[in-house]
């Protein structure tokens, strides 16, 4: 420990340099405030180092792999097409260099100083920064907390040799001949696709009654009739018992209707879900409540129960994106500013990269009808979209979901094409209050996937065109 700690003024303080830290830090320093990230592992946090920037790397490589191997139907005859799963290893690492690096000249443009280390709450105006043996006592003005999330670990499956996390999936030296997935939510089903489509076999262990329990039945339908083909093994209503392994691979031991099963792999992943890190940072000690799972509460501007510290991200309520934490980053540096900046959205995007993409905004016509909302809905098949067709992507739809009386978008829902893409469009739509009259009436160039949209408000305005 430093002797003679004597404290450090900052001003604007942001403990994680994540989506939703780096953004907060960019947007306070470009209102003025002089900004300090405490960061104590990498630049970019989960989302750009281990998480979602590396997994879209794989999920690419491993689409162009597959496409490579079936392209006869194009008249495409490849005969010597061969992984090098290290070379691609070294172009994910390459894609994830690029753009750590990118933040990292946006901190330098915006003069934003960068402590490395563990930060540890005092009180309301009071911090220590911890690294190794070391540690030094700064006090802040204001502080935005965006410490992120970590994967949960479950009884009899601990994160090691050849049980993995999420982390230790995207860094495999090679393809495994099979790979055992315990959880089929987005993050496991990414990665499944992933390694179907580089000639795994895949087999998910999913403790509810369907993969993807965040996606409606139909768009999933999609997605397990995929797996299918490709040879993906789906146990669904299975408890995982437990793990046992050796040098060479890894037995799982689960329960399917009283059944008791056993598997043996390469790996067994277990993607079950993340937690808030909210524990161990000395939260308890600024007055800062947390709620029954470990969030912590805020309001509209992401102002904590203390008025000058500010929480965003996976460490409050709502979706675990990188896209809300940006979103919600931004507000709270303009509430630091003086801004009247709140978090209101009518739509929240998401989107699951399995091999067929999905992606939803908005409400479902369940959730709508949840709410007292009075709703109909148009859906169009991939199946008669012209570019889908050239494309040989034809699985899949777009669906609208908007009031019954005024035609208003509400919600809408994309399996297949590229449906990460086309639903900001839709989200644009809901939080424009546009209607499907106005959907119809925005003119889409053809042939396009996008085109599918217009398709289906057409059919909502009642003159369905190309079905």
């Amino acid at each position: 420990m430093v002797v003679g700690d004597f404290a450090i003024d900052l001003d604007t303080v942001v403990i994680g340099s994540g989506p939703g830290g780096y953004v907060a830090a960019i947007r306070a320093a470009e209102l003025g405030q002089k900004v300090t990230v405490i960061e104590r592992e990498f630049i970019g946090g989960v989302c750009l180092n281990i998480g979602c920037i590396p997994s879209k790397a794989l999920v690419e490589a491993a689409h162009h792999y597959q496409s490579a191997m079936n392209s006869q139907k194009m008249g495409l005859q490849v005969t010597a097409a061969q992984l090098d799963f290290q070379q691609t290893q070294i172009w994910k690492q390459s894609v994830v260099d690029k753009l750590t690096g990118g933040v990292a000249s946006l901190f330098k443009k915006h003069h934003i100083d960068v402590i490395w280390g563990s930060a540890y709450v005092k009180d309301d105006h009071t911090l220590r920064v911890i690294k190794d043996d070391q540690a030094q006592t700064y006090t802040f003005k204001n502080l935005i907390i965006a410490t992120g999330s970590h994967p949960i670990e479950i009884p009899n499956f601990k994160y090691e040799g050849r049980v993995i996390d999420s982390t230790g999936a995207l860094d495999l030296k090679k393809v495994p001949k099979h790979l055992i997935v315990v959880g089929g939510g987005y993050i496991g089903c990414e990665l499944a696709s992933v390694y179907a489509n580089l000639g795994a076999h895949v087999s998910i262990i999913e403790g509810t009654g369907q993969i993807l329990s965040n996606y409606e039945a139909d768009m999933v339908r999609v997605i397990q009739k995929h797996f299918s083909s490709q040879g993906v093994d789906i146990y669904t209503n299975a408890m995982a018992k437990k793990a046992e392994q050796d040098d060479q691979s890894v037995k799982v031991t689960f329960e399917v209707d009283g059944e008791e099963k056993q598997l043996v792999a390469d790996y067994c992943l277990v993607s079950v879900g993340r937690r808030p890190n909210t524990k161990g940072i000395g939260l308890q000690h600024a007055g800062i409540q947390l709620d029954s799972h470990g969030l912590i509460k805020v309001d509209n501007q992401g102002r904590t129960t203390i008025p000058n510290i500010y929480a965003i991200g996976d460490v409050v309520p709502g979706f675990s994106l990188a896209h809300k934490a940006e979103y919600e980053g931004k507000v709270a540096a303009e509430a630091i500013a003086g801004e009247k900046a709140t978090v209101d959205y009518h739509a929240m995007p998401a989107v699951c990269y399995t091999d067929i993409p999905l992606a939803t905004t908005g409400l479902t016509a369940k959730e709508a009808a949840q709410q007292g909302l009075a709703v109909k809905t148009a859906q169009f098949p991939f199946l008669a979209n012209g570019r889908a067709i050239s494309m040989n992507a034809t699985d899949g739809f777009v669906r609208l979901v908007y009031t019954k009386d005024e035609g208003i978008l509400v919600g809408a829902q994309i399996v297949g094409g590229d449906a990460a893409d086309m639903i900001s469009e839709l989200t644009l739509a809901i939080e424009s209050g546009n209607t499907v009259d106005d959907l119809a009436l925005t003119i889409h160039p053809h042939p396009t996937l996008t085109e599918a949209v217009w398709d289906a408000a057409d059919i909502a305005i009642g003159y369905p065109t190309n079905i």
